[in-house]
C-alpha cells in the first residue's frame, strides 16, 4: 500500500521545513499539507494543501478519507512561552487534536502517526544532566504538561489498542527558514538574524543557561527515519529522547564573533528565564541511536556557518 500523508499544523516552525521534505521523499501527489487558515507560502503553493481545523473531529476524517491517507503527523501545537499566556486553549489544542487522530487510528482509518514531544516534560525535579530516558518527570509548564499527558495517551493506545504511534521529545529547534515561534528556545534563532542585522542581540535568558538543541535539519531527519523504520525497532512508545548539541547563549555568541568579530551581546532574562531553568541541559539519547539507527549531522560549529550562510543568502 502506498504512504499517504496529511500533515497537520504544517505551517508552523516544523511543519513547513517537514512538509517540503516529505514531498521531495514521496512525491507532491502523496503528501497534503494542512493548517488552520491559508497562507501565501511554500507549502500551500508547492502542492496540495486544505484548510484544517484540528480540533475538528470530521473535518481530519473527511480528508483521511478524501485522500486515502495512511500517514498522520500531527504539528499542531501552542509552543511554551505562548501557551503560558493561553492555558485553557493550549490544553485544549494540544491533546484534543491527538485524540481525535489516535481514535482514527483506533478505528482502523490510518496506519501511522508521528507526534511530536519536548524536553519540556522534563521539569526542576529531573536531573538536569545527560537526562535519561526514563527518569522523573514533574513538567511545570503549561506546554509540558500537556506533552507529558500526551506520551502517556500515546504509549496506552499502542499498548491497549496496538496504534502504531511514534515520536521524538524535541530539544530547542534552529532554523534559518522559518522565523522564531513562540518558544522559549527561540533565541538561538534570533540571535543568528540579530547578528546580521544588528550586529547586537538581547538575550532573553541569562548567559550561562545551557539548553540542549538541534539543527532543524536534523529534527526533520530524526522525524522521517523514525516512521520509516520497521515498527518492531520502536521500542519506546511514549516518546524517544533525541539529541544533538547543548550550549548557553554565551556559547553562541562567542561562536558567532568567529564569523562576527564585533558582535555584541547582552542579558535581560524575562518570564521565559524559569521555564528554561526546569528543563534540562543535555539529554541521553541512547535509546533512539540504537533502537532506530539516530544520528545526527549537526553540531553548534557548522550549523552557525550553514545558519549565517543562509540568512545571508535568502533572507537578507
Amino acid at each position: 500500500m502506498d504512504t499517504k500523508i496529511l500533515i497537520i499544523g504544517a505551517c508552523g516552525q516544523i511543519g513547513t521545513e517537514l512538509t517540503a521534505k516529505l514531498r521531495a521523499t514521496y512525491g507532491v501527489d502523496n503528501v497534503v499539507a494542512s493548517d488552520i487558515r491559508k497562507l501565501e507560502n511554500d507549502v500551500v503553493n508547492n502542492g496540495l494543501f486544505e484548510v484544517v481545523n484540528a480540533l475538528d473531529y470530521n473535518q481530519i476524517e473527511h480528508l483521511i478519507e478524501k485522500y486515502k491517507i495512511t500517514d498522520v503527523y500531527l504539528m499542531a501545537a501552542l509552543l511554551s512561552a505562548t501557551a503560558e499566556k493561553n492555558p485553557a486553549f493550549a490544553w485544549d489544542l494540544n491533546m484534543n487534536s491527538l485524540f481525535h487522530v489516535l481514535n482514527l487510528a483506533k478505528a482502523g482509518k490510518i496506519k501511522k502517526i508521528f507526534w511530536p514531544s519536548s524536553i519540556a516534560v522534563f521539569g526542576p525535579t529531573t536531573p538536569a544532566k545527560n537526562t535519561p530516558q526514563y527518569t522523573i518527570m514533574e513538567p511545570t509548564t503549561v506546554y509540558g504538561i500537556s506533552k507529558q499527558t500526551g506520551e502517556r495517551w500515546c504509549e496506552y493506545y499502542h499498548n491497549q489498542y496496538g496504534v502504531d504511534v511514534r515520536s521524538i521529545r524535541y530539544p530547542g529547534l534552529i532554523s534559518w527558514s522559518t522565523e522564531p515561534g513562540g518558544g522559549t528556545t527561540d533565541y538561538a534563532v534570533d540571535i543568528y538574524h540579530k547578528a546580521i542585522t544588528e550586529g547586537k542581540f538581547t538575550s532573553f535568558l541569562s548567559e550561562n543557561t545551557g539548553l540542549p538543541m538541534m539543527y532543524m535539519d536534523d529534527a526533520i531527519k530524526a522525524t522521517i527515519s523514525i516512521m520509516q523504520a520497521p515498527s518492531e525497532q520502536i521500542k519506546i512508545r511514549s516518546s524517544y529522547n533525541l539529541a544533538a548539541m547543548s550550549f548557553t547563549p554565551k556559547e553562541i555568541a562567542a561562536e558567532i564573533k568567529k564569523h562576527y568579530p564585533n558582535f555584541t551581546i547582552d542579558y535581560a532574562p524575562d518570564f521565559r528565564q524559569k521555564i528554561a531553568d526546569s528543563w534540562p541541559e543535555s539529554i541521553d539519547d541512547t535509546r533512539a541511536r540504537e533502537d532506530w539507527g539516530w544520528k545526527n549531522d549537526y553540531d553548534m560549529e557548522n550549523m552557525t556557518v550553514e545558519m549565517l550562510e543562509m540568512l545571508t543568502k535568502n533572507v537578507y
